[in-house]
């Protein structure tokens, strides 16, 4: 099993700090997430059906008919390298672990490549996967580029595949209007921008050949119903999307100055995290977990990825906690 973010439990019983007084910003997941309505009753007697207005409601959010709901990206990164007989698959890196991982498990040769190698690689490479904005760095890649990538995959009956976790505060660099393009797979989740990790809702937007073939590889009732009701509900909200996307955006650059105040240098960021590469990221991870603060640590490459505070309270309790840990390492030296 692969490291991931949110793993307070582990914390809590390393540092010895009760659950209940951890500060997470581990994941990347919006702190301030969309406000969940009580589920009625009726909603959790019945199996999940496909004509209860998701499909609809992510049709018109995403501007395309060419959907499949599943399980969080999750379900669609595991589901996704066995519909393709073994072939050679590059990933760009550094990025979410879980994508080489699962090409991998089922025999699929990968080659992790960096963006400056990339090129050159492309014409071996069966398909490509790249998570744009990327996770951790905040990499991001132009439509003019990523719809080169994908002709010359798709020449070859290859595909790119595109992770956009991230991308839903800036909706006009997603490739969702370009779906349906040979070979072009677009993965999208509810658990970052709306907050709703818990709930497992996400979407595979290809050509409709491809969208059955993942529904019969996944099965019925792949989302619950209970989830399912809510992620309608979410996705056709979007006066909470919009008033989301603009308070996201200002908690991001908040953020990114707070780190770079005490002597973080911010290298790449999303409107729901920041990237810092740091010698020193062991240091700096340990210290703020000793005072309850979570972060995500990368040891390749080695650094530090901070999600937003959601409260003031929060806010300032980080700061107190920054300005104390480069005290006390300034002391020391």
């Amino acid at each position: 099993m692969l490291e991931h973010g949110g793993a307070l439990r582990v914390a809590a019983s390393r540092y010895r700090i009760p659950l209940s007084d951890w500060l997470d910003l581990s994941t990347g997941i919006n702190p301030n997430g969309w406000p969940v309505p009580p589920i009625p009753a009726t909603v959790w007697g019945r199996l999940p059906e496909p004509d209860d207005g998701l499909e609809a409601a992510a049709m018109a959010y995403y501007d395309t008919s060419l959907l499949v709901p599943v399980a969080g990206s999750q379900a669609a990164i595991q589901a996704l390298p066995l519909l393709r007989d073994l072939g050679r698959v590059g990933v760009l890196s550094p990025t979410y672990a879980e994508h080489a991982h699962a090409w991998r498990r089922v025999g699929h040769p990968v080659d992790l490549l960096t963006a400056d190698r990339l090129d050159a690689a492309l014409d071996r490479l069966d398909a490509l996967v790249v998570v744009n904005p990327n996770n951790p760095t905040g990499r991001r890649l132009s439509l003019a580029t990523l719809l080169d990538w994908r002709e010359r995959l798709a020449a070859r009956g290859g595909w790119l595949v595109v992770d956009e976790a991230f991308m839903d505060a800036s909706p006009g660099e997603s490739l969702t209007a370009h779906v349906g393009l040979p070979g072009l797979v677009v993965l999208r989740s509810l658990g970052k921008f709306f907050g709703l990790a818990g709930a497992r809702v996400g979407f595979v937007l290809a050509e409709p050949a491809l969208l059955e073939r993942v529904s019969e590889q996944l099965g019925p009732w792949t989302v619950t119903g209970s989830s399912r009701w809510v992620a309608k509900q979410a996705l056709a909200d979007c006066a909470w999307q919009e008033e989301t996307r603009l308070g996201l955006v200002r908690s991001s650059k908040r953020l990114a100055d707070l780190l770079g105040r005490q002597g973080l240098t911010v290298a790449g960021g999303t409107s729901l995290f920041q990237w810092v590469p740091s010698p020193d990221a062991e240091f700096w991870w340990d210290a703020l977990a000793r005072r309850g603060i979570l972060v995500r640590r990368f040891t390749d490459p080695l650094g530090l990825r901070f999600g937003l505070p959601g409260p003031e309270s929060a806010w300032r309790r980080l700061e107190l906690a920054l300005v104390g840990i480069r005290a006390e390492r300034l002391r020391q030296s």
